[in-house]
């Protein structure tokens, strides 16, 4: 089998990097692995997802709004037809004797089909897109680095439905098109949008000495600023204190969302209430920022943006995130100062990584989160659900659903959070599932020469070859070591 003059740097380039091989994928990027990756992060827009059945949030919010307020309205009907029918039923009444009513003309007595609530419906759509977008990249790196930002910068649709609507645009809007752009401007997008103003608790944050807050005393909420300063930018012992905290929370009151009643702004989109702004000059990170509104907080972000431990915490995550849990200096450093070189010129970070030899060179020391191991499948054998249902079950199935995370930090991907005895077991079950409903895509070594090439060991041929049964053989190639690290 010939797969080109560096297949292991391919396999690199596909399971380090990516979301792992289609058939061909291998002997394409053996060629030149690093220019295989530098094809795909230099394409235009190819962080983007474009699809037009896909609603803006403010779009998407508007739609809940309207499903709420037409449920509230039928709930109400049935209580008022309720107490009629109570207060109707008389004891004694003359109906009794002439038997139930006749139902009225052609009503039909079958119950209708529920209607599914529009935030599953809208929810499940974003993750069919998402999923079907990982599964078709070229190598998949930009979709891990959209995937890596989206859980750096978490919302989580526990919080209810308003974020479960929410967060699918979330990620289109706020992180994708800034995935290989500046950090500054995926900060302001991100810290600003509906999501993550709602989910952080920011949308009810008012200055106790604005307006609204002297005549209402309302409190402020420090969510979305702690949040930005220990888990978005400058990460715990960064520098900061927690009177910068309080100071960027004030700094940021006024951010809200236009609810679906609001007077301000287009219902579901980021507003400023400027009455909920507290006034004055805070001191935040030693910078005293002057009081001008909304622009006072766009300023904050942009200065923490450049700030140097920001620099140190986004290069040791990424680091941490494709490399190895215990993240190698050279490259921290490498990121760091690529990033402070190019005011966070996301781009070039991604370019440094992929330039770096001990990235390439490190052994496999992680193994890919559930989402990667479902991606992957899909992408070697070419089979994606057609149900987004089973995908979404899948995930929450290895204990992961899919944008609901357990807290503001996201889900851990270390192995000692992946592969843990349990965690193994949840994941032997799906691969087992998947096994047993994958039909006519070849013989099961054929799928272990797709995703690992001249990689796979002796031993997991032999394993394969030595299957009780079809569905089994298929179970062990996508358990084997060569198809869950990375």
């Amino acid at each position: 089998m010939v797969i080109g003059s560096d297949p292991r740097g391919a396999l690199i380039a596909l399971d380090r990097f990516g979301l792992g091989a289609k058939p061909g994928d291998l002997a394409a990027a053996a060629a030149d692995p690093r220019g295989f990756l530098l094809e795909e992060i230099r394409r235009p827009n190819v962080g983007r997802l474009e699809n037009a059945s896909l609603l803006p949030s403010n779009v998407a919010l508007q739609a809940l709004f309207a499903d709420q307020q037409a449920r509230r309205i039928e709930r109400e009907r049935n209580i008022v037809e309720k107490t009629t029918r109570i207060s109707m039923a008389e004891p004694g009444a003359a109906m009794a004797a002439s038997g139930p009513a006749a139902p009225p003309p052609n009503a039909d007595s079958r119950p209708k089909p529920q209607e599914p609530p529009i935030d599953q419906k809208l929810f499940r759509a974003e993750a069919m897109a998402r999923f079907e977008k990982q599964a078709s990249a070229q190598a998949g790196f930009v979709e891990r680095l959209v995937a890596f930002w989206s859980n750096h910068f978490v919302v989580s649709v526990a919080k209810g439905q308003f974020v479960r609507v929410a967060a699918g645009p979330f990620e289109r809007e706020a992180i994708r098109p800034h995935a290989l752009g500046r950090f500054a401007d995926m900060l302001a997008a991100v810290e600003s949008h509906p999501a993550m103003l709602f989910y952080l608790d920011n949308q009810r944050s008012i200055g106790p000495g604005s307006a609204a807050g002297r005549f209402a005393g309302k409190g402020l909420n420090e969510n979305l600023a702690r949040e930005i300063l220990e888990l978005h930018t400058l990460g715990v012992g960064g520098g900061y204190s927690q009177q910068d905290v309080t100071a960027l929370a004030r700094i940021i009151t006024g951010w809200s969302v236009a609810e679906a009643e609001s007077e301000i702004g287009e219902p579901g989109s980021f507003v400023f209430k400027a009455n909920w702004h507290e006034p004055g000059a805070p001191v935040l990170l030693g910078e005293r920022y002057p009081q001008t509104g909304r622009e006072q907080g766009a300023a904050a972000l942009a200065a923490i943006a450049r700030h140097p431990a920001t620099a140190t915490h986004i290069a040791t995550k990424l680091t941490r995130h494709f490399i190895a849990d215990a993240p190698p200096k050279p490259i921290v450093e490498a990121l760091a100062k690529t990033f402070r070189d190019t005011d966070g010129e996301l781009s070039a970070v991604a370019e440094t990584l992929i330039e770096s030899d001990l990235a390439w060179s490190a052994p496999f020391s992680k193994i890919r989160t559930p989402e990667e191991f479902l991606v992957a499948t899909a992408r070697a054998t070419g089979v994606l659900p057609t149900d987004p249902g089973q995908y979404l079950n899948m995930l929450k199935a290895m204990g992961r659903p899919l944008w609901q995370p357990p807290g503001p930090n996201g889900y851990p991907d270390t192995l000692d959070a992946l592969a843990s005895p349990e965690a193994m077991k949840l994941r032997l079950d799906v691969a087992w599932q998947i096994a047993q409903r994958l039909k006519n895509i070849g013989h099961p070594l054929s799928l272990l020469d797709t995703a690992a090439g001249l990689a796979a060991s002796r031993e997991t041929r032999e394993a394969v070859s030595r299957a009780e049964s079809r569905p089994q053989a298929l179970a062990i190639v996508l358990m084997s070591p060569e198809f869950q690290r990375r």
